[in-house]
């Protein structure tokens, strides 16, 4: 493995880990918070952050995750092979599929329906309360899970990689 590979791995791990952090805060207490301010609030609230994120370093952790983990997910399983190989392959899929495929698919089209909603008509609470905050949150869970997953399992694939090497 060359050292750029493996720096590039390094950072990906770091970068998952970051990511679902970030994932985590939102399912564990974020949400809940939202979802106590009594509707009009929360809304207001989630609409602002869904606005401020694109301009943050958190999108360049998470858009560029997506193709870097493409990238682990072929040299893990058509390069490196091996149980390591395996490993990295299924780390970079599952952070493709289950964090960047699941925002795309799930959480991006729930976030714009909310931004086109005001915030103090009924129907937008009914959405908030019944629709927006119990199926981001799962969707959102989803997300932390597969970048824990992901970092846990690039992590061990450089480990057993490494350890290979010295033998």
């Amino acid at each position: 493995m060359s050292t750029t590979i493996f720096f590039l791995i390094q950072f990906a791990i770091l970068a998952y880990a970051l990511v679902g952090g970030v994932f985590l805060a939102f399912s564990d207490f974020l949400m809940r918070s939202l979802a106590l301010t009594g509707g009009a609030s929360g809304v207001q609230t989630m609409q602002s952050i869904n606005r401020e994120v694109f301009h943050w370093i958190f999108m360049v952790f998470f858009i560029g995750l997506a193709p870097i983990s493409l990238f682990i997910a072929g040299y893990g399983g058509w390069v490196l092979g091996g149980q390591p190989g395996t490993l990295m392959l299924l780390a970079g899929i599952i952070y493709f599929v289950g964090c960047f495929g699941v925002t795309v698919f799930f959480n991006v089209p729930m976030n714009e329906a909310l931004a086109e909603m005001d915030a103090h008509v009924n129907a937008t609470r009914a959405y908030w309360e019944e629709i927006y905050l119990p199926r981001w949150t799962f969707w959102n869970s989803v997300r932390t899970v597969a970048c824990a997953v992901s970092a846990a399992l690039l992590l061990f694939a450089l480990l057993w990689a490494n350890q290979l090497q010295l033998a």
